[in-house]
Formats: structure tokens, C-alpha cells, sequence
């Protein structure tokens, strides 16, 4: 048996298990097992997400997101924030820049005592008003990589909709194949303000917050509702914690976006395998 020392946090209601693990031997399928093992909620530490934390050239850090469910991710914006404190923690120094390397690019970070804002690289592929139809009902999304693949769709009545059916079969929508896309439920509350609730995919439920899903929703929103002057959207999350999301923009191009909100340390400890 052997064990591996790791680090629980949480950012503005997800939370990850983050380990430095040397990952050179390992194959693929035992890191996703172990991630499925270790963020299991019963008989794990239990997180949305393992996050191992590798030395590299590049950056301060190189971070790699494996899911609950194993599969890994290219870029997870709350989990960016966690290890940006993460290193601040360790080096006892807030305020100073760190870079964190992932597969979707360079992400620049500060730290300002439980506040990290992470810049993310570049969104693409943004398609508004795509049709689709589920249950016999046509439905309207509208796509945006901001890391990973988001569909945003506006909806009132936000408490009432069912995120976890309505958002998995969206996420396996056929049109989405054969990755599929993390599905962002978004009510606009005014032109400052959304409220969201997110399915994840590769956690395969909802979370109670999403960094890359806020940010897909404010600058989704700026197009749908043509917010020409705004550059800062608050976004409520299900955690009741607000998330800030930073941009410019040049007609349907978006440049320094940024990602803003809380995170913190809640135990350390060793797990065995």
C-alpha cells in the first residue's frame, strides 16, 4: 500500500483534491482510476476533480485535471484559481503573478489574501442560437470555448429547471460528439448581473459553481444582449458566492478575459492506495 499527501480546497463551491505526483511512469488508466477512487464521496477524499500538480519549464507550474469520472480536461477555471493559492500558500506571498501551465495554454494568476483572478487564455469557436431538439422541443444554445466547451442557454425561472436530466442529455447531444460540452443554464438578471446553474461534464451532475461556465455565460451574454459598454458581469452561482468575470471586447472577439472569486484550503492529508 501506498499513500500520496494531498491537499483539499474549494473555490466558490467546487472542490478538488490537489497533489504533486510524480506521473512520468504512470499510465493513463491508472490516473484515472485513481481519480475516480480518490474523489469518490463515500469511499474517497471526494471532489469534482483531481488535480496534479507536475514541474515544467513553461510556467510556475503544470497543472493536469482529471474529472471525477476520470477523464481529463483541458482547463478548469476554479480549479486554476485553487492551485494559483495554492502556490501563494506555499510561498507564503500573496499579489505576485504566477503562471500555471494546462492543456488549454498559459494562465496567468494573482492572489490578494482569499481573492484569486486568474486570466484564461483566448475563448473560440463562439456560434450563437443553435437549434437542437430535446423531448419534442426546440431549444436555442449557443457555444463558446472558453478552455473547454460550454453551451449557454437563457432561461427564467431558474430554480425550477431540472439542470441534471435537461443539462446530461444536452451534454450527449449528437450535434456535440463525440466529446460532448458542459451545459451553462443562465437567467440575465440585469446588465451587470447572471445567475447560473452548470452541468459538468466529466463530473456528470451539477456543480455549484463552474469558472469556465461563468465566463462562457457573461461573454455569451454580452452578445445576446448586446451590452456594448459592459467589461465586468457578476455572476450568482448555486454556491450563493459571487463570481466576477473581466473582458475586452472587439465585436465578437474577446481579449483579457479574466475570472475573479473566492478559495480556500480545507484539510490536508494522506490517501492510500
Amino acid at each position: 500500500m501506498g499513500k500520496i499527501n494531498f491537499t483539499k480546497m474549494v473555490a466558490s463551491g467546487n472542490d478538488f483534491v490537489i497533489t504533486e505526483l510524480k506521473i512520468k511512469n504512470s499510465k493513463l488508466k491508472n490516473l484515472r482510476d485513481l481519480a475516480k477512487n480518490i474523489c469518490d464521496r463515500k469511499y474517497g477524499v471526494g471532489a469534482d476533480g483531481l488535480l496534479l500538480l507536475e514541474k515544467t519549464k513553461k510556467a510556475d507550474i503544470k497543472m493536469r485535471i482529471f474529472n471525477a469520472d476520470g477523464s481529463e480536461a483541458a482547463m478548469c477555471g476554479n480549479g486554476a484559481r485553487c492551485v494559483a493559492f495554492w502556490l501563494s500558500a506555499r510561498r507564503k506571498t500573496q499579489d505576485a503573478k504566477r503562471t500555471i501551465e494546462t492543456k488549454a495554454g498559459i494562465i496567468e494568476s494573482t492572489v490578494s489574501k482569499d481573492k484569486v483572478k486568474i486570466k484564461l487564455t483566448e475563448p473560440k469557436d463562439l456560434k450563437l442560437d443553435i437549434p437542437i431538439k430535446i423531448n419534442s422541443r426546440q431549444l436555442k444554445v449557443n457555444l463558446i470555448n472558453t478552455g473547454v466547451p460550454h453551451a449557454v442557454i437563457f432561461a427564467q425561472g431558474l430554480d425550477k429547471i431540472d439542470a441534471v436530466n435537461l443539462g446530461r442529455q444536452i451534454r450527449f447531444y449528437k450535434k456535440f460528439a463525440p466529446k460532448g460540452t458542459n451545459v451553462d443554464f443562465v437567467e440575465f438578471l440585469n446588465e451587470n448581473s447572471l445567475k447560473i446553474r452548470t452541468y459538468e461534464r466529466g463530473v456528470e451532475d451539477e456543480t455549484l459553481a463552474c469558472g469556465t461556465g461563468s465566463v462562457a455565460a457573461a461573454l455569451i451574454s454580452v452578445m445576446r444582449y448586446a451590452l456594448s459598454t459592459i467589461r465586468k458581469i457578476n455572476i450568482y452561482t448555486r454556491s450563493g458566492e459571487i463570481l466576477r468575470v473581466y473582458f475586452k471586447r472587439d465585436k465578437d472577439k474577446f481579449s483579457d478575459v479574466w475570472l475573479e472569486g473566492k478559495a480556500k484550503i480545507v484539510h490536508k492529508g494522506e490517501y492510500y492506495v
